[in-house]
């Protein structure tokens, strides 16, 4: 949830999760909570949830917009890196395949903003998701921690809260908080900062939000918590 006009988040849309300062009435649309109000309503409802899309719409344009240009850049060097090698100056050539390693870097940072998964919410074992996205990462993870979700989407957002929180050295806890798995990444050591910050928090929250119908709190600066639906087995 964001409260309007402030921006502040609050909580995964759970009405376990109630923001601060009510009373407050929960508002659903089709069986959905959308958002938080004085009055509910279809009213009330259908505007929290056009809202809801319009700030997702917005965030979406600016990180497609920041991630672009960076994905220009490096373009741009390589070229002239590439030019520069090929009319005299050899010693150009050492520092090519990095740059092209960076716009392949940058690229996929795009194609993750801006494709949605293809595979459907199914449940999804959480250590397994680790495993794919960090084999080596330290981890208290219950063998019964399980969320509905896009694996694809899953095992992206921990590769890059991973890259966000300190690369290789990320320990991840996960406990049961009413109808969500509240998933802990920890860095262990010294964080490194990131060379694009487009792909830190901003891409790691849209994956979560609004591909994994999850909530990201980056509220305390030496851990990240993603918060995400727990599957209920039948």
């Amino acid at each position: 949830m964001e409260s309007v006009p402030d921006h502040t988040r609050h909580g995964p849309a759970d009405a376990a999760f109630p923001p601060p300062g009510g009373p407050w009435e929960s508002v659903n649309l089709n069986g959905r909570i959308v958002g938080w109000a004085e009055h509910g309503g279809l009213a009330q409802a259908r505007l929290c949830a056009e809202i809801g899309d319009q700030l997702e719409a917005e965030r979406l344009a600016h990180l497609l917009s920041r991630l672009g240009h960076k994905l220009r850049s490096a373009v741009l060097a390589l070229q002239e890196s590439a030019r520069q090698a090929a009319f005299g100056r050899p010693e150009m050539m050492e520092g090519i395949f990095e740059q092209a390693q960076e716009v392949a870097r940058r690229a996929a940072a795009l194609e993750a903003a801006a494709i949605e998964p293809k595979d459907g919410a199914r449940g999804v074992v959480l250590g397994a998701a680790v495993n794919l996205a960090m084999p080596n990462a330290g981890r208290d993870l219950p063998g019964e921690a399980v969320v509905v979700g896009s694996e694809t989407a899953l095992v992206e957002a921990f590769t890059r809260a991973r890259d966000w929180m300190g690369g290789d050295g990320v320990s991840f806890s996960a406990e049961p908080v009413g109808s969500w798995w509240k998933v802990g990444i920890t860095p262990v050591g010294e964080r490194k900062p990131l060379t694009m910050p487009e792909v830190g928090e901003p891409l790691v929250r849209l994956i979560v939000d609004s591909h994994l119908d999850g909530w990201l709190d980056s509220g305390q600066p030496d851990r990240a918590d993603i918060y995400l639906p727990a599957h209920r087995s039948r």
